[in-house]
């Protein structure tokens, strides 16, 4: 999945797959994490907010299944 990078002291970079609700998101520490089931919404949200950390901690973080793949 292509990833962009993102200003944000906790996240690194997001990436979002519309055909299968994938969000997935680098961290600075180098884990890289697929939510799945995330409506194109809440990624839209999450890019335009003024925290990403935050948005994420609080709309996405243990709200969606996920798994770790990097």
């Amino acid at each position: 999945m292509v990833r962009q990078p993102v200003f944000s002291s906790n996240l690194k970079s997001v990436g979002y797959d519309p055909a299968s609700s994938v969000l997935e998101i680098e961290f600075h520490n180098g884990s890289i994490y697929q939510y799945r089931g995330v409506p194109k919404s809440i990624y839209v949200a999450l890019m335009a907010a003024a925290s990403l950390g935050s948005f994420f901690h609080r709309h996405i973080k243990d709200k969606y299944p996920y798994k770790k793949v990097g």
